[in-house]
């Protein structure tokens, strides 16, 4: 039968008959770590990605065209992260990059240019910090590092806490951070007493944990990575350490839940830039209930930030966009894009996608409460 239609396909295009287009893959590809400490993250936001993916693949993907997903390994080093997006531009086509890891790794891409040159997008980087939000070619989700910060002393204030510690990586995500805290300090009346950093891609932070436990001050904010953040606690709180500790949005809570047993991460607070999945938003409901279907071990609280990715491109590819540029230009129009009480907007490329912050707490029995 297959020999027969090639067979007449001269016929077809000489009778004016029309051909059907071959479906073709639209490829994904995520730069990221999918191994060493930050593995946990590339593979969380991975698998909320694919969770999209599969759901709309299921349902014939886009005009029968389906999404595939392609993972690159980059160990979380800045270098590795360009060599491999300059590969993948050369042999994997992709319409769209998402979920790259990590602030040096991205503020490497801006500085290589290989996405402004090439017009294929980043979407849903995950970085919050101002040095990548707005960069040709890259799309933040969420809301940025300063927002969190910001957010948090202006609850912190009215309630008394006004002398705060910091604890953050050193490099450009956590002086990033430890900036944003510094302005939100200054703007709503509260003292940094203590300013610890540790060393980036490393759960060093002994040095961080004296100081803290030095100044004492009523709260700490973690600026770093979750596997660092996880170490930070259990130290902290092994040595006699008392404050109230708040982790922005970039640590793992459930991984951190998982690590210290509900005892040790009881009373432990976060930011969260996308609803908790508890959450009765429509989003929410959607995740959920494909997670319950997917049984993937992967899937944890980080994996939602892959998912709103995916929602995102697919808004785009589903407008007609079918080359890196065309959903680039997609992404940079998006106004108003409501995922279900989640909403995106690029109007200004001075800010990210969304200002969501909240903030939840780890209550009794590891409960998460907000």
């Amino acid at each position: 039968m297959n020999r027969l239609w090639f067979a007449l396909l001269p016929l077809c295009g000489l009778f004016g008959m029309a051909v059907p287009a071959q479906a073709k893959d639209l490829v994904v590809v995520q730069v990221a770590p999918m191994s060493g400490p930050q593995a946990v993250t590339g593979k969380a936001i991975a698998a909320g990605a694919k969770l999209y993916f599969d759901h709309v693949n299921a349902q014939g993907g886009i005009n029968g065209n389906q999404i595939r997903l392609l993972s690159r390994d980059d160990l979380l080093k800045p270098e590795e992260t360009v060599r491999q997006v300059k590969e993948s531009l050369r042999s994997d086509e992709p319409v769209a990059f998402l979920g790259t890891v990590g602030t040096n790794n991205v503020e490497a891409l801006v500085r290589d240019g290989s996405l402004g040159r090439s017009g294929t997008p980043l979407i849903g980087a995950v970085s919050g910090a101002s040095s990548v939000i707005g960069a040709p070619g890259v799309f933040v989700l969420k809301a940025s590092y300063r927002d969190e910060a910001d957010a948090l002393f202006k609850r912190l204030a009215p309630l008394g806490q006004k002398k705060l510690g910091i604890v953050f990586q050193d490099d450009g995500l956590g002086k990033d951070v430890l900036a944003g805290a510094e302005a939100a300090a200054a703007k709503h009346g509260i003292e940094l007493v203590a300013k610890a950093g540790y060393e980036m891609n490393t759960t060093k932070v002994e040095a961080a944990v004296d100081a803290m436990l030095k100044a004492a001050p009523q709260a700490i904010l973690l600026g770093g990575t979750t596997a660092a953040g996880i170490e930070f606690v259990r130290q902290y709180r092994q040595r006699g350490g008392v404050s109230t500790l708040y982790g922005l949005s970039i640590i793992d809570t459930q991984l951190l839940l998982g690590k210290l047993g509900p005892a040790v991460a009881r009373g432990y607070a976060f930011s969260t830039v996308v609803p908790q999945e508890q959450s009765m938003l429509p989003l929410n409901r959607e995740y959920a209930k494909l997670k319950a279907a997917a049984n993937n071990p992967e899937l944890s609280s980080r994996s939602l930030e892959g998912y709103i990715a995916a929602r995102v491109l697919v808004t785009a590819l589903r407008q007609g966009a079918t080359t890196g540029a065309a959903v680039q230009k997609a992404v940079s129009g998006m106004r108003k894009l409501d995922l279900g009480g989640y909403m995106v907007d690029f109007a200004s490329n001075q800010r990210a996608g969304s200002t969501y912050v909240d903030f939840a707490m780890v209550g009794e029995g590891g409960r998460i409460v907000q």
